[in-house]
């Protein structure tokens, strides 16, 4: 939902620090790094460490947003850096839920995790083959709303997006205690925004 807005302010914001990083880095070897700090962040989470793991989350999501904007200032933009980039997002997005569960097993988190999970994977279904379908018809962004495009795929947008995500990810650090509550809440939300791409689909493609 915000995602529109983030990108140009996030892009506005990185490209000086971009600048700084030396030809020789890789935007693949920014995405393998966030990765790392990710998955940091989840060991942190598991041995109870919250404030750290919030810590090495907000980097993870910094380099995230760092490779693309390193690979325009390059120009070394490619299919496949932005098809990984994807993917290891999604390690880090499946991986930190598992870890609170581990750091604070419960049966309600166990299901409100399950849900929250099952969530995604509808959610993926929902973008992707949709994407896929837009590719198919050529579409291009000025046709979905306008603006430049910063994603190497077409997703129409929804309720729960990538910095709706951060912010969520964020309060599962900050109120470990609640996260029950904080991961139905989401995975209702992300629900929400499968209704929302089926209906635009739908109206859109028939």
């Amino acid at each position: 939902m915000l995602d529109g807005v983030m990108r140009d302010y996030k892009e506005k914001t990185l490209v000086p620090v971009a600048r700084y990083v030396s030809s020789s880095v890789h935007p693949n070897h920014v995405s393998l790094a966030a990765l790392v700090v990710g998955l940091g962040s989840v060991w942190a989470v598991t041995q109870g460490q919250y404030g750290a793991g919030l810590a090495l989350w907000a980097g993870n999501r910094m380099l995230d947003g760092l490779d693309g904007v390193v690979a325009r200032q390059q120009g070394t933009q490619s299919d496949f850096g932005g098809y990984l980039d994807l993917l290891l997002d999604f390690i880090i997005y499946l991986t930190v839920p598992l870890a609170f569960i581990v750091a604070q097993p419960s049966q309600a988190a166990l299901w409100a995790g399950i849900f929250l999970i099952g969530s995604y994977v509808l959610n993926n279904i929902s973008w992707a083959v949709l994407s896929a379908i837009l590719e198919k018809r050529a579409w291009r962004a000025s046709q979905a709303g306008g603006g430049k495009k910063f994603t190497t795929v077409e997703i129409p947008t929804g309720l729960i997006e990538g910095t709706e995500t951060v912010i969520f990810y964020s309060l599962f650090f900050l109120l470990p205690d609640q996260i029950t509550w904080l991961f139905a809440l989401m995975a209702v939300l992300v629900l929400v925004t499968v209704v929302q791409r089926v209906t635009w689909a739908w109206r859109t493609l028939d």
